[in-house]
C-alpha cells in the first residue's frame, strides 16, 4: 500500500463530531498530495464548519502522524453545498435560514433570536438579522439602533432595493426602521404578509451564513407566509417551563410540522434563578423541565436552559447583547454559546441530511 493509500484510510476513520459519521463515509476527502515531508489534505465538509473546522483539523494531523510522525500536514477544507428545500431562487446568497418562533408572546424570543445571532457572528460566521415582528419590532432597541433609518435606492429598473443595518457586524431589518418609535402598525392579515415579503424581497443582505427570522408569536400570517416562500433550513423554539406556555409551544411545532420545516430543537428559557448573592441556590420560578419534556414529545432536542439574569435584561434594554458585552457574566454567556452550538450542530445534521438524500433525474 502507498503511503497515500495508508494516509487517506488514516485519514477516513475521522469522525465528525457533529454528524457522528467518519470523513470516510461522509465522502469528505477531496484529495491527498505528498509532496517531500508536506502532506497537503483537502476536505469538503458539511457546511457550516465554523464550528468543528478546529476539531477536525486537530484530528486529522493527529491521524498523519500516527502514519509518520515526521511529516507535515496541512488541511484546507471547503463547505459543501447544500440543496435547497422550496424557492431555490429565493435568498441565494444565504446558506442557512433560520426561523426563532414561539407559541405565546413573552417568553423571550426576540432576546434569545439577538443573543444567538451574536453568538453565531462571535465564531466568524455572516450573520443578518430580520425582525419580522410586524407589530412589535424588538430589534431596533435590542441592538442600540433607535434612530436608524432603512437606507434604499432606485436601482435603473425601476426597483427599490433597501440595505439592512449594521450593528456588532450583524446585518439587521425590522418594520422599526420605517415607522416612527411610537407609531403602531394597524395591517390586516393581506398587508402584514406583504411587508413580511418586502423586507425579505427588496432588502439587499449579504453573502451570508445565516439569517435569522425573528417570529412574531403565534401560528398567523407571517409564519404561513414565510414557511410557504422561504426555503427555510429549519427553526427554532422558544419556551419558558410553564404549561401555559407549553401549550402554545405544542402547537407552534405542530405547525411547522405541518408545512414540513425541520424543527431544530427547543430552547427553555427563564428556566430557573440562580441569586448573586446565593450562587449555590437554584430557584425554578416557572417550574421545571417543561421545555425538556415538549422536546422529548416532539422527538427534537432541547437546546438549552437558559436562566433568568439580569445580564440578558439589561442588554435588550440597553441595545448591547449579553452575549457580546465582555462584562457579561462568563456562565450566561457560555450558556448562550452553548445554545448557539446545538443549533449549529442541529443544522449541519438536516444539511447532511438533504446532501444525502437522493436526487431525481428525469430523462426523456
Amino acid at each position: 500500500m502507498s503511503l497515500t493509500d495508508t494516509l487517506r484510510s488514516a485519514i477516513a476513520a475521522v469522525r465528525d463530531p457533529d454528524l457522528e459519521r467518519t470523513l470516510g463515509d461522509l465522502n469528505a476527502i477531496r484529495d491527498i498530495i505528498v509532496e517531500n515531508n508536506d502532506v497537503n489534505v483537502y476536505l469538503e465538509l458539511v457546511q457550516p464548519v465554523h464550528w468543528i473546522a478546529q476539531s477536525i483539523d486537530e484530528a486529522v494531523k493527529a491521524a498523519v502522524r500516527d502514519v509518520n510522525a515526521s511529516l507535515n500536514c496541512i488541511v484546507h477544507a471547503i463547505e459543501k453545498e447544500t440543496p435547497r428545500i422550496g424557492n431555490a431562487h429565493v435568498l441565494p446568497q444565504v446558506k442557512n435560514l433560520i426561523a426563532v418562533a414561539s407559541g405565546k408572546g413573552g417568553v423571550g424570543k426576540s432576546t434569545m433570536a439577538a443573543n444567538l445571532a451574536c453568538a453565531l457572528s462571535l465564531r466568524g460566521a455572516r450573520v443578518g438579522l430580520l425582525d419580522a415582528d410586524i407589530y412589535g419590532p424588538s430589534a431596533p432597541t435590542m441592538f442600540g439602533l433607535h434612530n436608524a433609518t432603512m437606507n434604499a435606492e432606485k436601482m435603473e429598473d425601476g426597483r427599490i432595493v433597501g440595505y439592512p443595518n449594521v450593528q456588532y457586524g450583524i446585518e439587521i431589518a425590522s418594520i422599526g426602521f420605517v415607522m416612527q418609535r411610537d407609531q403602531a402598525a394597524i395591517l390586516r392579515g393581506p398587508m402584514l404578509a406583504g411587508y413580511f415579503k418586502t423586507l425579505v424581497e427588496q432588502i439587499n443582505w449579504g453573502d451570508l451564513d445565516f439569517l435569522i427570522f425573528d417570529l412574531p408569536p403565534g401560528t398567523g400570517d407571517i409564519q404561513l407566509t414565510l414557511t410557504q416562500q422561504i426555503p427555510l433550513t429549519g427553526a427554532v423554539i422558544v419556551t419558558t417551563p410553564q404549561e401555559i406556555a407549553l401549550a402554545d409551544v405544542r402547537r407552534s411545532i405542530a405547525m411547522f410540522n405541518k408545512v414540513q420545516v425541520d424543527v431544530l430543537g427547543v430552547v427553555e428559557n427563564m428556566s430557573y434563578f440562580i441569586p448573586p448573592d446565593a450562587p449555590e441556590k437554584k430557584y425554578y420560578i416557572f417550574g421545571e423541565g417543561g421545555g425538556r419534556q415538549v422536546a422529548h414529545e416532539a422527538g427534537v432536542p432541547l437546546l438549552g436552559n437558559i436562566p433568568i439574569n439580569l445580564a440578558l435584561r439589561e442588554g435588550a434594554d440597553d441595545g448591547l447583547p449579553a452575549v457580546m458585552n465582555p462584562d457579561t457574566d462568563y456562565s450566561i454567556a457560555a450558556t448562550i454559546s452553548d445554545m448557539a452550538a446545538a443549533v449549529v450542530r442541529q443544522t449541519r445534521i438536516i444539511n447532511s441530511r438533504r446532501s444525502d438524500a437522493p436526487k431525481l433525474t428525469i430523462s426523456l
